[in-house]
């Protein structure tokens, strides 16, 4: 069996319902990672969606919610939801494996096109180079965007204080792994990496658009909102 059957395989397994254990994860997540794409190939953004997944721990259930965005004008065209089951456990560093699952099947919810996915989470800013951003947007193959609120792996230095002030973030080799980014007047700043088919100052702009005077973008921002409504009524 050929590297690539295998990983199918694998895939299969976990979108089947039975996930592979810790350390298949870990080997999966290294092949994945390899197919990670720095580049874009996106001439324009048209849509844009931003998705969040929230975590009813007393039922085992993941709750996510996508809403899907006009660009540059964030106009919302349509908004989805599923609630899954939570078939693989909270590891650090194989997040995607506890939650990309739940965030694919919602996203084939959505009838309208998506050009780029914002993820309330990391892309290559990880210590393995493939966080929840990179897990979707390549499984996906769509250009997508990691926004975090906390720094997972890298280094930087503070960002001045004025939005759009911004610092690059680097792993142990010193390679660019993301950006510190200031989205608003002396707020702390947000992390921005590449998921898959975007670029690093395409990302960052992104991001900066999609602002509107808060410190998260607006197509997390408000996917998080949704999902916190959601999971009210999934927990219940």
């Amino acid at each position: 069996m050929s590297s690539t059957d295998s990983l199918i395989k694998d895939l299969e397994m976990l979108y089947s319902g039975e996930p592979p254990s810790v350390k298949e994860a870990f080997r999966i997540q290294k092949e994945l990672s390899l197919r990670v794409v720095k580049t874009s190939d996106t001439k324009r953004i048209r849509t844009i969606a931003g998705a969040d997944i929230a975590v009813c721990v007393s039922k085992k259930k993941l709750v996510c919610g996508i809403i899907l965005f006009s660009y540059p004008e964030l106009k919302e065209i349509e908004r989805v939801w599923t609630v899954s089951d939570e078939v693989f456990p909270y590891v650090p560093g194989l997040l995607g494996f506890r939650e990309a699952p739940c965030l694919i099947r919602t996203f084939s919810e959505l009838r309208g096109r998506c050009d780029v996915i914002m993820i309330d989470g990391h892309g290559i800013a990880h210590p393995r180079g493939f966080g929840l951003a990179c897990h979707v947007g390549v499984l996906l193959d769509i250009p997508a965007i990691g926004v975090a609120k906390k720094c997972l792996y890298g280094t930087f230095s503070e960002p001045g204080l004025e939005k759009g002030k911004k610092a690059l973030m680097r792993g142990k080799n010193c390679e660019v792994v993301g950006t510190a980014l200031r989205t608003r007047d002396g707020v702390k700043p947000v992390f921005i990496s590449v998921g898959n088919r975007i670029d690093l100052d395409t990302a960052v702009a992104v991001t900066l658009e999609c602002c509107r005077g808060l410190r998260i973008p607006e197509p997390t921002r408000l996917a998080d909102k949704y999902v916190a409504l959601l999971k009210k009524n999934a927990c219940v």
